[in-house]
């Protein structure tokens, strides 16, 4: 096992290091003349920022003094999505550089003329028989070496030409692309309403809205005032269950008890309840479950709980078998009344399979962002069965949302941030 992670980080280096060198060497190197101040300041950009998007990771993951992981958090984590829109537009320029290669060299406009070429006249002696004029000092010569210089200062060649327009436009692609994706966190999360047909869902239900919170991702970067925006986007929609499902915090609850505060202030008709994610377990589970029952919430560890017109249920993350706290189905589902609708809350999409096979009407999952950063979205979807939106396996159906916030950079391209309000619909109304 040692052995297969040794290798694995071996891979992980190379390939970090192999592609931070193709990009330097296209926006740095083959952008200047030779070696220089330009050169340097792009060489020491692309040695600090795979330092500091390493060393942040490494802060969190050891739960370093929290002041130092905010500082290395920022720079760190924005570099790592900034790395990988760079390589993508770089390698997108391959494409358009031999284009641009094959258009003619610049000619003359109309009207300009070119700069006269120096005639060199041979000097002629004196006549024959005639004094020779006496000898003059010879001018001192540098001073025609110095204008010649400021004269010839030569032109770029057409591969540096190249290589600046191409390397100038995708770096100013990523960097807005980046820039984008970051507001788009920043400024919180959208509204998107699904409504959901259970056939086992009686009348008097008909429309009741389940506000759906995954994967807030409180840390370094996403603070108090993060949460305090979701906690009034999720009011605002005025809900009557909120489901928070998974990956709440990346942190202990000593450095980020605080940050979470603003969850006290959730409210629907029928309360706010809680089912860890992968991360919580990373984070100390068992403290922020006792945690977020101090702000109001209802943790379901692999429990059940049943309202006036179906049942709620909720399982443990997979992850908490490293703990002895992994999920039970059988705990949280066995016993339970089958005419019943039931709505299960569990983090990872996976965990469908195990909810068909205990007739559950609905499961709500998070943990997969929508992918993230694209193309993300496709190593999502080798590992989940569903991305983001609204499936059906057999009689279940599973709804997975894209999440309130963002893990790693403060950034999302081609997912962008939700809560969801699921509605159940009635087929018997």
């Amino acid at each position: 096992m040692i052995v297969v992670f040794v290798l694995a980080a071996v891979v992980a280096l190379a390939v970090l290091v192999l592609g931070h060198w193709y990009v330097w060497r296209r926006l740095v190197r083959d952008t200047t003349r030779g070696p220089g101040p330009a050169r340097r300041a792009g060489t020491a950009v692309f040695v600090a920022g795979p330092l500091l998007m390493i060393t942040a990771l490494v802060a969190e993951r050891s739960g370093a003094p929290f002041w130092l992981q905010r500082t290395l958090a920022w720079p760190g984590f924005l570099w790592m999505a900034l790395a990988l829109y760079l390589l993508l537009a770089v390698v997108a320029g391959e494409a358009v550089r031999p284009l641009l290669r094959r258009f003619p060299a610049r000619r003359s406009a109309p009207g300009e003329t070119a700069a006269p070429v120096p005639r060199t006249v041979p000097a002629q002696g004196p006549p024959p028989g005639a004094p020779e004029p006496p000898s003059e000092p010879l001018p001192p010569r540098e001073p025609e070496r110095a204008a010649g210089r400021e004269r010839a200062a030569p032109a770029p060649s057409r591969r540096l030409f190249v290589s600046r327009v191409v390397g100038g436009t995708a770096a100013a692609a990523a960097v807005g692309t980046v820039g984008q994706g970051t507001y788009g966190v920043l400024r919180g999360p959208r509204v998107k309403r699904v409504t959901v047909p259970l056939a086992r869902l009686p009348r008097a239900a008909h429309g009741f809205r389940i506000a759906v919170v995954s994967d807030i991702h409180l840390g370094p970067v996403l603070g108090r005032s993060f949460a305090q925006r979701v906690v009034d986007t999720v009011n605002a929609t005025q809900p009557d269950l909120i489901a928070v499902v998974g990956d709440l915090v990346d942190g202990s609850v000593k450095d980020l008890g605080p940050a979470a505060a603003p969850l006290a202030g959730l409210t629907a008709r029928h309360g706010a309840y809680f089912v860890t994610g992968n991360h919580e377990y990373f984070s100390g589970a068992e403290q922020w479950v006792a945690e977020v029952r101090t702000l109001g919430l209802h943790p379901l560890e692999n429990a059940r709980t049943e309202l006036p017109h179906f049942d709620l249920a909720g399982v443990n993350d997979l992850q908490g078998e490293s703990e002895g706290q992994g999920p039970d189905f059988g705990r949280a589902l066995g016993d339970r009344d089958r005419a019943r609708a039931c709505v299960l809350l569990a983090h990872q999409p996976v965990q469908i399979h195990e909810a068909v096979r205990y007739g559950v009407d609905l499961q709500l999952s998070g943990h997969t962002h929508g992918g993230q950063l694209w193309p993300g979205n496709l190593i999502a979807a080798a590992a989940n069965p569903t991305v983001a939106g609204l499936e059906r396996y057999g009689d279940t159906q599973l709804y997975v949302s894209r999440g309130a916030g963002a893990w790693g950079p403060p950034t999302r391209v081609g997912a962008p941030s939700d809560v969801t309000v699921v509605e159940l619909a009635s087929t018997r109304a």
